[in-house]
């Protein structure tokens, strides 16, 4: 399997750029230990989706989806935002719809 480079991040850190759309990022101040448990827990939870969708099961598909919600959101990625200057999330925004705009432009990623 080839190296899938790692996705564009904005300037401030708060974003990473997956098909020209905006998707928050985790928590930088989270301790790397903690931080590592988590994204294990949510790969984890995303793997028993997976199984879920495979098996027909509905109950254990919404046990796994809340799993996937509660790791996400303790990195961070969902929820209340992480960064404290009152600065508008635009998770799921196309890049060229927020302020971000102008940066992106600059890389020439195709939209």
């Amino acid at each position: 399997m080839p190296d899938t480079p790692a996705p564009l991040k904005t300037p401030d850190q708060r974003y990473l750029v997956v098909r020209g759309r905006l998707w928050r990022a985790s928590d930088p101040s989270l301790p790397e230990a903690e931080r590592q448990r988590l994204v294990d827990a949510l790969m984890d939870a995303r793997r028993a989706v997976h199984s879920a969708q495979r098996a027909g099961d509905a109950a254990a598909l919404a046990d796994a989806r809340h799993a996937v919600d509660v790791s996400k959101r303790a990195l961070g990625e969902r929820g209340p935002v992480w960064w404290t200057d009152g600065a508008k999330d635009y998770t799921r925004y196309l890049v060229r719809n927020t302020p971000y705009a102008d940066w992106y432009a600059q890389h020439g990623v195709p939209d």
